[in-house]
C-alpha cells in the first residue's frame, strides 16, 4: 500500500494523529506536497462526500474526517504555497445575518477545501454588505450562503438584491443551502443554485470554478 493510500484511509477513518504522522513520513521520504494532496487528501474527501450523499455516513463521521483532513493540511499548506500550488479558485462563505448556526457552514467549508478551493469563511451573522465587500476584496466569483432558521432565510434575498443593486450580480454565482431551504426558494429569490448537503456544495463550487 502506498503512503498516499494510507493517508487517504486515515483521513476517511477520521484518524487525525495518524493522518498528520503519515503526511510527515511521506514528506520525509521525499514525496512532493502536491502529490500528497492530489493522491491522498483530495480523494479521501471525495470518498467521504460520496458516502455522506449515499447516507452511508452521517455528520459526526464527516466532522471527524474533516478534522483529520485539517491536521494533514496544517502540515502541507505552507509547503504547497512554497511550491507555488494554487487553489482552483475562491468562495466567499457565511451564515446569513441573524443566524448563529455554523455546523452546516463548517461542513461546507471543509468539503470545498477538500476540492482544492480557497474558502474565505466570514463566519456567522453575516450581513449582505459584508458578503459584497468580501467579493470585492478577494475578487471571488462564488458566494455561498447558509441559513438554518426560517426566520433568517429571507436574508438570502437581501444578499441577492444587494449584489444586483451594486451591479455585481452578473459577476457572481450565489449558492444557498440549509435545513429550511429548497430549490423553489432558490428560484424565488433569484439565487443561482441550491444544494442539499455539504458534499454536493463542494462538487458544485468546484464545477463552477473550473468552468469559469
Amino acid at each position: 500500500m502506498s503512503k498516499c493510500t494510507e493517508i487517504s484511509q486515515a483521513v476517511q477513518r477520521g484518524r487525525k494523529n495518524d493522518a498528520a504522522a503519515l503526511v510527515q513520513e511521506a514528506l520525509n521520504a521525499g514525496t512532493k506536497p502536491e502529490q500528497i494532496l492530489v493522491e491522498g487528501l483530495l480523494p479521501a474527501m471525495d470518498v467521504v462526500g460520496q458516502k455522506f450523499t449515499a447516507n452511508e455516513i452521517y455528520v459526526p463521521e464527516m466532522l471527524v474526517a474533516a478534522r483529520a483532513m485539517n491536521a494533514a493540511m496544517e502540515i502541507l499548506k505552507p509547503l504547497l504555497v512554497d511550491a507555488g500550488v494554487k487553489p482552483i479558485g475562491k468562495v466567499i462563505l457565511g451564515t446569513v445575518k441573524g443566524d448563529l448556526h455554523d455546523i452546516g457552514k463548517n461542513l461546507v467549508r471543509l468539503m470545498m477545501e477538500g476540492k482544492g478551493i480557497e474558502v474565505i469563511d466570514l463566519g456567522i451573522d453575516v450581513s449582505a454588505e459584508h458578503f459584497v465587500d468580501a467579493v470585492k476584496e478577494h475578487d471571488a466569483i462564488v458566494v455561498a450562503c447558509s441559513a438554518l432558521l426560517t426566520t433568517t432565510m429571507g436574508e438570502m434575498k437581501t444578499v441577492v438584491d444587494l449584489f444586483k443593486e451594486r451591479g455585481l450580480r452578473d459577476k457572481v454565482k450565489i449558492l444557498i443551502g440549509g435545513a429550511p431551504i429548497t430549490d423553489s426558494f432558490c428560484n424565488e429569490i433569484g439565487a443561482d443554485y441550491y444544494t442539499a448537503d455539504a458534499a454536493s456544495a463542494g462538487d458544485l463550487a468546484r464545477k463552477i470554478l473550473l468552468e469559469a
